[in-house]
């Protein structure tokens, strides 16, 4: 993208970041805390800006939801002011609803009329310490008094947004949903309203959290976004601290460009470790990589480096769903502190085993544990029984991962002739790998373990996950093997559950070798064992 040289007098955005770094030490971090809101480093805010593309069209209006000092609409009107092509007016609404960032953000806009006034720019902002949720729902429902110099359809939007959740019950909700828009979390919010208020071919650059990439509570967000608006751009942060590290943010985010109404075609995908964008690399892909056309979740796969892309590849080689092979997986049923009156601590009868994620070992369950924090079992009683399931054969995976764990799906084996009783409770925070509710055939559901636990589905996992937490929706959207590829799987294991290395080494032999996904079981069975624990 040309350039004209940079007016020596601008500085706009270095302005901005000295305010941005002056003020950040005085806000309450309990605050802080309760908007959720961090502000933007200039290097990121500088990055954000560019990936604009050039405005033919002479009034530039801008959207900064959240804008803080200003950080974003500075970097993008440097960015704007030092382009051979360039607006003859620019007109900014930003909304801000701390005093103190208020206050400041008004000493960036004195700057960026200055700036603009030395290259021949006219230059106007109006800031609005207003609730952004509110008044654009009030905009969009067309309630909002007139008001000669607000804006409020929009060429462009910067932002980064809050990031906290919205409770199911909150104004908030009732709010977004009399516009169409249905989210959980307040980034998400920002971005819908954004997008409707975006005018046709208008663009929208954000700084997000990646986590509304894929998951059952991001999928209205995401039918919005992507019905509405193609992605031209995404840049990742291959570290979780690096964007914001001055307010020790440990977030996995990333910046996107889109373009609303605009035809999907190619994306760029960049990544760097962090601010700096020093490292930076970058690859385009088709459109379809990224958001596949047969996928009702519409998830966005993000493989930013070319060998993320063979991950995909390699797993495109399966092509089997859960459904297809008779698996189903759901949440743990026993929600404990609904039941806490019928939990005990230490097996005893008329109790029943009752399982957590303090119970594996390694990737087995071991029960009872004495060392367990947590109850060892339930007693049995009627209102207890309907969250109860046959003992079997089962994979458990925890929902969340641990801090020091390396991998995001951590499988486990849950088998019924260590696990003595009829029935057996698995605790919320697990997902359940079974048959039509009730236990897997034993080879099966080693094999899936082992599949699982591989260090390609969990590179796969990240790719379109940027959360710790897995959920049974994004398990289902993994592809599998045959049943029968499982079970050769599952039949390779000797007397114990094999370490990484051995169960990547098992994989690799048995399938990728093997022949792409498509196995000799003959071959496969050479030398295998009955599985013992």
């Amino acid at each position: 993208m040309e350039r004209a040289a940079k007016h020596s007098g601008l500085g706009v955005l270095e302005c901005a970041d000295s305010l941005r770094m002056a003020v950040n030490g005085h806000l309450d971090p309990i605050r802080r805390a309760q908007m959720g809101q961090f502000m933007t480093p200039a290097p990121v805010a500088r990055f954000m800006a560019s990936l604009f593309a050039d405005a033919p069209e002479s009034d530039i209006r801008i959207l900064d939801p959240g804008a803080a000092v200003g950080s974003l609409t500075a970097a993008f009107v440097d960015d704007l002011f030092s382009r051979s092509c360039r607006p003859r007016r620019v007109k900014v609404a930003a909304y801000e609803m701390e005093p103190m960032l208020a206050n400041r953000l008004s000493t960036t806009f004195d700057e960026c009329r200055a700036a603009g006034i030395t290259c021949g720019i006219e230059f106007s902002g109006g800031i609005y310490k207003e609730d952004f949720i509110r008044t654009g729902c009030a905009i969009l429902r067309d309630e909002l008094l007139p008001e000669p110099n607000r804006l409020r359809r929009f060429t462009h939007v910067i932002v980064n947004p809050p990031y906290k959740k919205i409770r199911s019950e909150s104004e908030y909700r009732k709010d977004l949903r009399s516009v169409g828009i249905e989210t959980t979390n307040l980034y998400t919010a920002f971005l819908a309203i954004s997008i409707k208020l975006l005018s046709e071919h208008g663009e929208l650059v954000a700084i997000v959290p990646r986590s509304f990439c894929n998951g059952l509570y991001f999928r209205p967000f995401r039918n919005l976004l992507l019905g509405s608006m193609a992605i031209k751009h995404i840049h990742v942060f291959h570290s979780r601290k690096q964007a914001f590290k001055d307010d020790d943010v440990l977030q996995e985010n990333i910046i996107f460009h889109a373009v609303k109404g605009a035809i999907p075609k190619r994306v760029a995908i960049t990544a760097s470790n962090g601010p700096d964008f020093d490292d930076m690399t970058i690859r385009e892909v088709d459109y379809c990589q990224v958001v596949k056309a047969d996928d009702p979740e519409h998830f966005i796969h993000i493989a930013a480096i070319e060998s993320d892309q063979e991950v995909m590849d390699r797993m495109a080689r399966f092509t089997h769903t859960l459904e297809d092979i008779g698996i189903g997986v759901s949440t743990g049923p026993v929600v404990d502190f609904r039941l806490r009156n019928f939990l005990v601590d230490r097996p005893e009868k008329g109790t029943v085993p009752l399982i957590y994620t303090a119970h594996f070992d390694g990737n087995i369950v071991r029960w009872p544990r004495e060392d367990c924090r947590k109850p060892n079992a339930i007693r049995l009683s009627d209102s207890v029984r309907k969250w109860l399931m046959p003992n079997g054969c089962y994979v458990v995976t925890k929902r969340f991962s641990a801090k020091e764990e390396r991998r995001r799906i951590v499988a486990a084996i849950h088998d019924e002739t260590k696990v003595p009783g009829d029935l057996v409770g698995f605790e919320n925070h697990l997902n359940v790998f079974h048959a039509h509710g009730k236990g897997l055939p034993s080879f099966l559901a080693w094999g899936l373990a082992i599949y699982l636990n591989t260090t390609l589905v969990d590179r796969y996992f990240r790719i379109f996950s940027g959360h710790t937490q897995v959920n049974a929706t994004d398990l289902r959207k993994i592809p599998y093997p045959s049943v029968a590829v499982l079970e050769v799987l599952g039949r390779r294991i000797g007397l114990q559950f094999p370490d990484q290395t051995e169960v990547d080494r098992i994989f690799e032999e048995a399938i990728v070798l093997g022949g792409r996904g498509k196995l000799s079981a003959r071959k496969c069975l050479e030398g295998s064992s009955r599985i013992q624990t």
